[in-house]
């Protein structure tokens, strides 16, 4: 069957959602009780979803997060230590456009890089660039920048993305290199942009494990004072044979 000319042409202005819509309604006869210009709201509505889950579906690959996660799944119920009320609120994702952080700390198997990561998920669904990095590996890739010239990329990836989650904190004891790495990364994203640190340590015992009083008063003056804290306490998930998805181990 030869294509319709109107098809033809939605193609060429590069509107292949619209092309389909078109398509669909020509093959339907109730289509054609419609208006002219319910049709073609249904045409423009096509066209704006498909390519509204297209930069969805990018953003996501972007931001490379850890585990596939969204808030929606949470599963409050769990004697985890969350307060509903702050976590309603961070879905809201209001916290991003005012730039502020989100520190999440709990022992080993809790949950902090699911819920991180469902927070991030939700940021991207809202609109917002996300990107996701687990320290110790972010440390390595940043020392190898330094020797073959991509470090300034690197940082400067690190210090454009809306939304920055920065994954075990303080896992192994950090070089002098690696903390000033940690305040260069903060220092950019001040008032900027919006932070989600996790960590096994609690908060209050962040200062002792950055290492330098120093850089850890520095790093921790702009990370903390303007953040949201999530302490997730309990037994670790992975030991429950019934996890549900929103109880994924990290």
């Amino acid at each position: 069957m030869l294509r319709h000319p109107t098809i033809e042409k939605l193609q060429q202005l590069k509107l292949p959602a619209m092309a389909r819509e078109l398509t669909e309604q020509r093959a339907l006869p109730e289509a054609a009780g419609l208006g002219f210009e319910e049709r073609l709201g249904l045409l423009a509505d096509r066209e704006l979803t498909e390519r509204s889950n297209r930069r969805l579906a990018l953003r996501l690959r972007q931001a490379k997060l850890r585990q596939s996660a969204a808030i929606e799944d949470l599963d409050t119920r769990a004697p985890r230590g969350l307060d509903k009320a702050l976590i309603v609120l961070l879905a809201t994702c209001t916290w991003i456009a005012e730039h502020l952080n989100c520190l999440i700390s709990g022992p080993t198997g809790i949950g902090k890089t699911w819920l991180a990561c469902a927070l991030a998920q939700k940021a991207a669904r809202e609109g917002h660039s996300v990107l996701y990095a687990r320290l110790p590996r972010l440390f390595t890739e940043l020392d190898l920048g330094r020797a073959d010239g991509r470090y300034p990329k690197l940082m400067k990836t690190l210090a454009k993305a809306e939304l920055l989650v920065l994954d075990d904190l303080a896992m192994a004891p950090m070089t002098d290199a690696h903390r000033r790495d940690l305040l260069e990364i903060i220092d950019d994203r001040y008032q900027r942009r919006s932070t989600i640190v996790t960590s096994q340590i609690p908060v209050k015992q962040w200062h002792s494990a950055i290492g330098d009083p120093t850089l850890a008063d520095a790093i921790l003056d702009r990370l903390v004072h303007n953040a949201y804290r999530i302490a997730l306490n309990g037994k670790t998930m992975r030991k429950n044979e019934n996890l549900t998805h929103a109880d994924a181990p990290e």
